[in-house]
């Protein structure tokens, strides 16, 4: 059997009790570690499992499914999924290839940010699209996205924007070699997203814009561990606020509040007013 089990978001114990189950049982065991991390670090999660854990980073997910799905005929193999497994359009793709070489899956869920967000008193239903905030680079600074939280709002809806990480990325000049090299690990803040957004805000100032600097925002850093942390602001101040390590996450709150998220978002408000 192949499994697709998801962690949660926070420390080891966040595993289901089936997930703890599987893992314990498994002929091999890898943990993705490049859609999204932990809080705590492969070591912890092979302390808390009793169990050694093979990483799979990038290339192997993407290049070498074969290799982690080599065997799951006759052994048991399970993949470790940072969030829900079906958070990511790669894992899908995991189990399609599982799907068509006639090898038994099961998914075990687990929570995700796309649910987890909640924790900021917004009502969960009144979310629209969700987007993916890119970092940019001198050369390619796209801004789809906007257009979707701008829909989003004029639909008097919520926007939870992802940002981006980068794991395990080669550096453009070891592209051209055979020695692969890699950048260092980096992940995207709440204020350097809102300054991107604040960026695309100038560039189209010459448009009617219906979201602009003083859009309300809430930050989110570490959902689901002892640090979480929560802040509501507008959107430049957002680009000022420091909510420190990784991941963190970003909405753009639409124009229209129900009484209850406007009383539960109180207690985070950058201006206790």
């Amino acid at each position: 059997m192949f499994y697709l089990i998801g962690l949660g978001l926070g420390d080891p114990k966040d595993i289901t009790v089936k997930g703890l189950e599987i893992v314990k049982k498994c002929d091999r065991v890898y943990l993705e570690a490049y859609t999204s991390i932990l809080t705590c670090g492969a070591e912890e999660l092979e302390k808390f499992y009793d169990r050694k854990l093979i990483i799979a980073d990038r290339d192997l997910v993407e290049q070498g499914a074969d290799d982690i799905l080599a065997d799951s005929g006759e052994k048991d193999v399970a993949l470790l999924v940072v969030g829900d497994p079906f958070g990511a359009t790669t894992h899908t793709d995991l189990i399609l290839r599982a799907k068509e070489k006639g090898i038994k899956f099961q998914v075990v869920h687990n929570t995700s940010i796309l649910n987890a967000v909640g924790c900021c008193g917004l009502q969960l239903y009144s979310f629209g699209e969700t987007v993916s905030i890119p970092y940019w680079t001198e050369t390619w600074q796209p801004d789809s996205f906007f257009d979707k939280i701008a829909n989003n709002y004029k639909n008097q809806l919520h926007t939870l924007c992802l940002l981006d990480i980068k794991v395990k990325e080669p550096t453009l000049e070891s592209l051209t070699r055979k020695k692969r090299e890699y950048m260092p690990p980096k992940f995207m803040t709440v204020s350097e997203a809102a300054k991107q957004l604040l960026q695309i805000v100038e560039n189209k100032k010459s448009e009617e814009l219906i979201i602009g600097e003083k859009v309300m925002c809430i930050g989110l850093a570490r959902v689901g561990s002892e640090t979480q942390q929560i802040i509501t602001c507008n959107l430049r101040e957002m680009s000022e606020v420091d909510l420190g390590g990784p991941l963190h996450s970003l909405i753009v709150v639409g124009p229209t509040l129900h009484p209850l998220e406007v009383e539960y978002l109180q207690q985070f408000s950058l201006k206790k007013s």
